[in-house]
């Protein structure tokens, strides 16, 4: 199954996928990420997103069902074989990945994507990229969420015969900011920062690409 580019309309309803992955790692951290996300999006943007992101396997064929998915956690990732041909062929055919480090998830899912891609690598976005630039302007690119190793946010990808695939957002803890205030003690600049800066990621990965 190819996945199209799928623009946004009053009469088309997106779903997003939050995968679930095995090893051990905690795949459903930060429950209220997405559905805040996708009501931002949606109020803010005029996109027509399912409120739920649909949890979904990465060696399902249900995964070509959702143009967009969604991987975090603070822990190990493994794919089995099959999961890593399903979501090669899902990437291949158009889908697209948004990582995001919760915080302990970068050298399992750096191996893991080393075997989807071996012939690719994570290349940091320089701030000058369109993703930072619309709807909202991060100058300085991907945002500083939340504070761990004194290290700068990075923006990473993977890029397959010239179009992004993979978006990784490292060192930002970026899904943190989308959850619901009472989770993590952030001001309401910090949550609106990232939220905006998901925003541009969803924009990028369906008009833009």
């Amino acid at each position: 199954m190819c996945i199209s580019s799928v623009g946004y309309t009053q009469d088309t309803t997106v779903k997003i996928g939050l995968v679930k992955y095995s090893g051990g790692g905690d795949w459903y951290a930060n429950p209220t990420s997405l559905p805040n996300l996708i009501k931002f999006c949606n109020e803010k943007m005029g996109t027509n997103i399912s409120p739920e992101p649909v949890t979904v396997e990465p060696g399902s064929r249900d995964l070509f069902f959702y143009p967009f998915i969604h991987l975090t956690g603070h822990g190990n990732v493994v794919f089995s074989d099959q999961e890593i041909n399903n979501l090669r062929n899902y990437l291949m055919a158009g889908g697209f990945l948004h990582i995001d480090d919760n915080y302990g998830l970068d050298p399992f899912i750096r191996r893991e994507m080393n075997r989807v891609f071996p012939e690719l690598e994570f290349i940091e976005l320089p701030v000058s990229h369109q993703i930072f630039d619309r709807p909202y302007k991060f100058p300085e690119g991907l945002p500083k969420i939340h504070e761990h190793d004194q290290k700068r946010p990075q923006a990473f990808a993977l890029f397959w015969e010239g179009r992004m695939i993979c978006f990784y957002s490292f060192e930002s803890d970026i899904g943190d900011g989308w959850e619901d205030p009472e989770v993590h003690n952030d001001s309401q600049a910090i949550r609106l920062k990232a939220l905006q800066m998901g925003a541009n990621l969803i924009n990028y990965v369906f008009t833009e690409r």
